[in-house]
């Protein structure tokens, strides 16, 4: 050995032996390595939720083809081996959702339990509202519950304020990253809460379900990957997995489903009787658990001030309490809007409590001190007596409260007050002789002394914000205020306090991001702050249809920024523009269906007309644009009929150089054409090839976070490079006609790209349509059947009683094979159009396709035969169209069977004797046809 070498062993021999950190590429090569790693007594280097991590990132990575093409992340057995091992690093952790929210973003949160539906069979494209857990396995029950837990889970965390974190130097160049994760979460989020009331009727349904549970573990994971075929039937069967008892799963269901109620409570406080009733039952649940299980991660303490919170603000507290404990105290305050009391009396506490904690009484206690009355002293002098009495009892406990009390003597201007607290057991007891005596005697010198002419100091609660002492109350007050003038006051202020970027206070606050290099651009700090503030809360009020304030907010920051950027004044204008379009259609939801005045079409036509700037963002004549307000703008024309101007005045440039208004006009002018002859039907054909083209897959599909396709065109087209249009639900349109014509241009594209003619979804006006395409292979599918399937549910959203859209709604269930929701909606569509089947349903509603598929329906959902059979005979009036349906119906072709004797005994009744006159006939097979679809609609509804 050389000396050299020799010297390497003896230095690494000479220090602690450290386990080298474990790559993410060794547990591909070697998949054994995983379950060691994860089984090692000490810390693991990285940890599971590192890990997770590292799997779904190198899985989820896009890669790039011969023609050096970003493509998705290919569907192989290398990815798919790292979401396996990820998912298996989750099931050591045993799915505990408050370990992986903790470690795991979002995103990566949002990915894993996707996967996790996926692996544990969860029928895709159906909504989990909709299925039975009762009926599925276990562990695909379970995986919904799971993933529907984190939903509302994350919609309540998410309400929590957040104090941002500052980024220094070295992370300015990371902004970008951090605000397309931001974004990636906000979409996310907007999702869950728009899916919110499905997954808590998930939730509530899993509560009547009283048998145990049972979830993925590492073996039934290794079960799936080995041979799905085979390991079907194990890991679905009762046994497998880990088992989760029925009050594990109940308590923390109660749990969380609290958790969303109490949040909602904010917007409904009727709410908070639902948050209450879950949460006593959580309460109960667990007291006969284990709190030290693993499967149970209720935490206690939230749990706890969740009841308390609960029981105060529905007016239920204990009478006894209210006698006894300080905060039953300030609850009886708060119900009898005496919040005076309660502002001293939560200072006394909070005192007290920084008090025993060694802490620095709060500049809010000291100026209470300054002239408290009898009441507040007395009130102190109790709180410190329970609180020495039942939490603390050490001697250095004793002689923190003993500081206290002396601090408090001295702070005492009144003397009586002074001796007030002299004279009580605690001053007694915990001063020792010395300090008593010396406070003794500064108290009567005080009282020969005390000058009654003075005038005392102004309460803590008297004082304005302009002589506010603390910086945190002033940011907490910059947070609340929706005043401009205050906000304004506030931050002159706070710059003459501090010199910082007083925008960040809240990390909450945010701004388009085509705005914020030009606000941020802005030199003078207090300007630059105020704009931000100003436009990030007028934001957020118009989000929760607050109008009224985000008009003060956006006409204050108008009047500021057209004192020096007139680029910044033409943003807010366009900002005005958009809250009052967005006003005005809130109101047209609500039922206000007044046209909107003359003076805003005029404002939104303008904005349209407006040169789209293509110059770059560095030059001086940039104008930032918000995409959306120009296809808001489009769509608030659309709503409102502004059909002349989109098909006749709008200047053939501003077509050609702005898609909005292109795609705009294709669509009004398909809908002015209506119905219309085969020759009239040219924009119909136009709009066709753009829609086609939009949905090619020559384009680039994001598929976002929550799953949805948004379609974003990169080549050249007729329309020039055509930006993101989206033709999802959230694109606002409200007028029937045009929402109608939309479904059946996706219907037709859909009955084309599947190419099943015999399943095939019908619509309204889908004969304008082409009936082919040149190129089939190049139109994605899965991009088609969701924009349908979102379509569909939008139009629904706004009027359930469409029969059109609630029969193509019902064939599009009909054709995925979800045939119990394809008869709901195909008797909905019956009920509306006949007053609950009161009157003959018109036939282009029941046509003999639609007959078809409902029988076929209760065929395929093992009905009764008979009751089969009946729903025939009784939708039939001639005996050659019962003949003509028989041959679908297996229990009318045995003539052996029950059932077929039920069926002729039937036939023989006199009202279905052929040889009665037709008016009778008629009448009878009128009113078997209404009870039959009544006594059905009621099966199903």
């Amino acid at each position: 050995m050389s000396a050299e070498a020799a010297d390497r062993e003896a230095v690494s021999g000479s220090r602690p032996c450290t386990p080298p950190q474990a790559s993410w590429f060794e547990f591909l090569l070697d998949p054994s390595l995983l379950e060691q790693h994860l089984f090692k007594c000490f810390f693991t280097d990285p940890s599971p939720v590192q890990l997770i991590v590292q799997f779904l990132e190198q899985a989820s990575k896009p890669s790039v083809n011969e023609q050096n093409q970003v493509q998705p992340p290919a569907d192989n057995r290398r990815n798919r081996t790292l979401k396996l091992m990820a998912l298996k690093v989750a099931a050591h952790l045993t799915w505990d959702l408050n370990l992986l929210e903790k470690g795991l973003t979002i995103p990566v949160l949002n990915m894993l339990l996707n996967e996790f539906l996926c692996v544990s069979s969860v029928p895709p494209g159906v909504k989990h509202v909709d299925l039975d857990l009762s009926t599925l396995p276990p562990t695909t029950a379970m995986a919904v519950l799971i993933y529907n837990r984190w939903a509302i889970r994350t919609i309540v965390l998410s309400s929590f304020p957040e104090k941002q974190t500052k980024p220094g130097p070295h992370q300015l160049n990371m902004m970008s990253l951090v605000q397309q994760e931001k974004e990636l979460t906000e979409n996310i989020l907007s999702v869950l809460r728009e899916q919110a009331t499905d997954s808590i009727t998930v939730l509530e349904g899993a509560l009547n379900i009283k048998k145990d549970f049972y979830i993925h573990t590492l073996r039934t994971l290794d079960l799936l990957a080995a041979d799905p075929s085979t390991a079907n039937g194990e890991t679905e069967s009762s046994t497998a997995g880990l088992r989760i008892s029925a009050d594990h799963l109940h308590c923390q269901v109660h749990y969380d489903l609290g958790g969303i109620y109490f949040q909602q409570g904010c917007s409904d406080p009727s709410v908070y009787e639902k948050a209450k009733e879950h949460f006593r039952k959580a309460r109960e649940l667990l007291t006969k658990l284990d709190s030290s299980a693993s499967l149970c991660c209720v935490d206690e303490q939230r749990l706890a001030g969740y009841w308390s919170a609960c029981k105060t603000l529905t007016e239920t507290s204990d009478p006894g309490e209210s006698q006894h404990t300080p905060y039953g105290q300030i609850s009886c305050f708060m119900r009898n809007h005496d919040y005076g009391e309660v502002c001293h009396k939560l200072c006394v506490c909070n005192a007290v409590r920084d008090a025993l904690e060694g802490g620095v009484l709060g500049v809010s206690f000291h100026q209470l001190l300054i002239k408290p009355s009898k009441n507040t002293i007395s009130f102190l002098l109790e709180v410190c007596t329970r609180s020495l009495d039942k939490e603390h009892r050490s001697e250095t406990s004793k002689r923190k409260m003993a500081i206290f009390i002396k601090t408090v003597c001295n702070r005492l201007e009144d003397v009586s007050l002074a001796f007030m607290v002299s004279s009580h057991k605690l001053f007694m007891e915990l001063l020792q002789d010395e300090e008593k005596k010396i406070l003794m005697e500064q108290m009567r010198k005080s009282s020969a002394t005390v000058n009654l002419s003075a005038k005392p100091l102004p309460s803590f609660y008297d004082i304005p914000a302009s002589a506010s002492v603390n910086i945190s109350q002033l940011e907490q007050q910059l947070i609340l205020s929706l005043d401009p003038r205050h906000i304004r006051q506030i931050l002159i202020e706070l710059h003459g306090m501090a010199e910082r970027p007083f925008w960040r206070v809240n990390s909450k606050w945010e701004v388009p991001v085509d705005y914020v290099n030009v606000i941020l651009a802005i030199k003078d700090n207090l300007t630059r702050d105020l704009v931000y503030i100003l436009m990030a809360k007028g934001l957020h009020c118009i989000s929760i249809k607050d109008f009224a304030h985000a008009r003060q907010l956006f006409t204050a920051c108008l009047e500021l920024v057209t004192e020096f950027s007139p680029k910044l004044r033409q943003v807010m204008l366009n900002e005005l523009l958009l809250m009052e379009v967005r006003g005005h259609e809130a109101g047209a939801a609500e039922g206000n269906m007044e046209r909107p005045p003359p003076d805003l079409v005029s404002r939104v036509r303008g904005y349209l007309e407006m040169r789209i700037h293509v110059t770059s963002q560095h030059c001086s004549g940039y104008l930032p644009l918000r995409q959306i307000v120009g296809e808001e703008c489009v769509v608030f024309m659309l709503n409102w009929r502004e059909n002349e101007y989109l098909t006749l005045q709008v200047p053939q440039s501003l077509v050609n150089s702005n898609p909005y208004i292109k795609l705009g006009q294709l669509i009004a002018s398909t809908c002015k054409e209506l119905p219309g002859p085969k020759e009239s039907r040219r924009t119909a054909k136009e709009l066709w090839e753009v829609v086609v083209q939009i949905c090619s897959v020559s384009s680039q599909h994001k598929r976002s976070s929550d799953g949805r396709v948004s379609l974003l065109k990169q080549r050249e087209s007729s329309m020039g490079i055509l930006p993101r249009i989206n033709l999802q639900y959230d694109f606002g349109l409200q007028e029937p006609l045009v929402l109608t014509t939309l479904i059946s241009l996706f219907v037709r594209l859909h009955n084309i790209v599947r190419d099943d003619i015999v399943n095939e979804v019908t619509a309204e006006h889908i004969s304008i349509w082409p009936s082919s395409l040149a190129n089939l292979q190049s139109v994605d599918v899965e991009a088609v059947v969701v924009t349908l399937k979102e379509l569909v549910n939008y139009a629904l959203s706004l009027n359930p009683n469409n029969q059109s859209w609630l029969c193509t709604q019902a064939d599009i269930y009909f054709v995925t094979n979800q045939y119990s929701a394809a008869m709901h909606y195909y008797l909905q569509a019956g009920t509306v159009c006949s007053d609950y089947f009161t009157k003959p349903v018109p036939p282009d509603v029941y046509t003999d396709q639609v007959l078809k598929r409902m029988i076929k329906c209760c065929s395929l959902l093992n009905c009764h035969t008979q009751c089969t059979a009946s729903f025939v005979m009784l939708l039939c009036s001639k005996t050659g169209e019962l003949a003509m349906h028989a041959a679908s119906i297996p229990a009318l072709q045995n003539p052996i069977s029950d059932q077929h004797e039920s069926a002729i005994k039937a036939i023989g009744q006199t009202e279905l004797n052929s040889s009665n006159p037709e008016e009778v006939l008629q009448l009878a097979a009128q009113k078997r046809k209404k009870k039959f679809l009544q006594a059905l609609a009621k099966l199903y509804f």
